[in-house]
């Protein structure tokens, strides 16, 4: 596995999918092509369940994100569940900014679907 980083634009996010078993997005992610944009994603997130570090920490930190992004990243989240089938842990901290009651809102209806505690982390 290799390292897979992803700039970002003003219409898509910073994606960070490193194999020692650290996982971020950020910033913005309004792309008219989701199931297109995260692809090589999903695909980098498949190879890594194969042999998965013991921990695995993702970090998402988006200040916006449309409807098309939203059910691709919770696709790829619910991929990410794999990581504890081989006895692996999965750590997912939930970056808001101070008084974004939506992408709070958000994350906690992540948690939900995905029977998951999430650490959510407020910041100004």
């Amino acid at each position: 596995m290799e390292l897979f980083k992803l700039e970002s634009t003003k219409r898509t996010p910073e994606i960070i999918l490193d194999p020692a078993g650290a996982i971020s997005f950020s910033g913005r992610s309004i792309t008219e092509n989701a199931v297109e944009f995260f692809e090589p994603v999903k695909h980098w997130v498949e190879g890594y369940l194969q042999n998965p570090r013991p921990e695995t920490v993702v970090n998402i930190k988006l200040e916006y994100f449309n409807s098309s992004s939203a059910r691709m990243i919770l696709d790829i989240l619910q991929e990410l569940l794999n990581v504890g089938k081989n006895g692996g842990r999965l750590v997912i901290n939930w970056y808001y900014e101070e008084g974004d009651d939506d992408i709070l809102e958000r994350g906690e209806y992540y948690a939900s679907i995905l029977d998951i505690n999430f650490n959510f982390i407020e910041y100004e």
